[in-house]
C-alpha cells in the first residue's frame, strides 16, 4: 500500500492537472463561441456562391469552364491530392485521428489504384503520415480565425494550378463538420474537378427558359452582363476558395468544441480519481492509527505485566 505522502502528493497533483483542464475547458468554450459566429457568418456566402454557380453551369454546360472537366487518363494511373484538415495541438479526443483514419481508409479502399498526393494542414496529420513515409507534398499550419482565409485561398490556387496543368486528376477536402459542441462528422468532399450542385426540376426551370427573341435554344430569361463565360471565369476559382474556407472553419469549430468536451470529460474523470484518492488516504490514515494506538496499549499492557 503507498504511503500517505505519496498519496498526499498524488491527490495534489490531480487537483493541479484538474485545475488545467478546467481552463481549458473554459478557454476552448469562449474560442468556440466566435467560431461559430464565423460559421454562421460564411454559410449563407457559400451556399449563394454555390447556387449561382450550379445556374450558370446548368445553362452554360459542363465545357463552359475547365475546373467542371474531368481529365482523361490514357492509360496512365489516376492522381489524386488529398487536402487533409487537422490541429496543430492534441487534447481534443479523437478529432485528428478520425480524419488520418478517414484518410488511410480512402487510400486503401478508393484510391487504392491511384497515385495519392497529401497536402496536410495541421501537425498531427502531418506528423502521422511523415512518420509512416506518406507522399506528403506540401504541410501547413493548422488554420486560425485570421490566417484560415488567406490559407484557403493560396492552398485553393496551388490545386487549381496542378488541375489546370494536368498534374493531378481529382482533388478532395477532408475535414470535421461542425453539428455541435459533442459531435463533429468527418466529411470528404470533391474539390476538383468541380461538381455543381443538382438543381431542382422547378430551379432548373426558373435558371434555363426559351425566350423569345434570343434566338438560340437553352436561352436564359435575363441577359447577363459581363458573359456567361465570363462569370464563371471570375466565380469559379471563387467557389474553390470558399469552400477550402468553409472546411477550413469548420474544422476549427470542430477542434473547439472537441477540446471542450474532452476536458470537460478529464476535469469530471480528475474529481472522481480525487475522491476515490482521498477514501484511499482516509483509509490508509485510520488503519495508521489504529496500529498506532495498538502499540501503545501493547507497551503498556508489557508494562503491567
Amino acid at each position: 500500500m503507498p504511503s500517505l505522502k505519496a498519496i498526499r502528493n498524488r491527490i495534489g497533483s490531480i487537483k493541479n492537472t484538474r485545475k488545467i483542464t478546467r481552463a481549458m475547458k473554459m478557454v476552448s468554450a469562449a474560442k468556440l463561441r466566435r467560431a461559430q459566429e464565423a460559421i454562421i457568418a460564411a454559410r449563407p456566402y457559400a451556399a449563394a456562391l454555390s447556387k449561382v454557380v450550379s445556374e450558370l453551369s446548368a445553362v452554360a454546360g459542363p465545357e463552359s469552364h475547365p475546373l467542371f472537366q474531368s481529365h482523361e487518363f490514357n492509360g496512365r494511373k489516376e492522381r489524386v491530392a488529398l487536402v487533409l484538415f487537422t490541429s496543430d495541438r492534441g487534447l481534443a479526443g479523437g478529432l485528428n485521428s478520425n480524419v488520418i483514419k478517414a484518410a488511410e481508409r480512402a487510400i486503401r479502399e478508393d484510391f487504392a489504384a491511384c497515385d495519392v498526393q497529401l497536402r496536410t494542414i495541421g501537425k498531427k496529420s502531418n506528423g502521422h503520415f511523415v512518420r509512416r513515409a506518406g507522399n506528403v507534398v506540401s504541410f501547413d499550419l493548422a488554420p486560425t480565425g485570421p490566417t484560415a482565409l488567406t490559407l484557403a485561398r493560396e492552398t485553393a490556387n496551388v490545386v487549381i494550378d496542378e488541375f489546370m496543368n494536368d498534374k493531378v486528376d481529382r482533388v478532395f477536402v477532408i475535414y470535421n463538420e461542425f453539428k455541435s459542441a459533442i459531435s463533429q462528422t468527418v466529411t470528404m468532399k470533391q474539390v476538383l474537378p468541380v461538381i455543381p450542385e443538382v438543381l431542382t426540376a422547378a430551379e432548373k426551370a426558373k435558371a434555363i427558359a426559351d425566350t423569345a427573341g434570343h434566338g438560340d435554344k437553352g436561352s436564359i430569361d435575363f441577359i447577363y452582363e459581363p458573359s456567361k463565360n465570363e462569370l464563371l471565369t471570375r466565380l469559379v476559382p471563387q467557389y474553390v476558395q470558399i469552400g477550402l474556407y468553409r472546411a477550413a472553419l469548420e474544422n476549427i469549430a470542430s477542434e473547439f468544441g472537441a477540446r471542450m468536451t474532452a476536458m470537460e470529460n478529464a476535469t469530471n474523470n480528475a474529481g472522481d480519481i480525487i475522491g476515490a484518492l482521498t477514501l484511499q488516504y482516509n483509509r490508509a490514515r485510520q488503519a495508521s492509527i489504529t496500529k498506532e494506538l495498538l502499540e501503545i496499549i501493547g507497551g503498556a499492557e508489557a508494562l503491567k505485566g
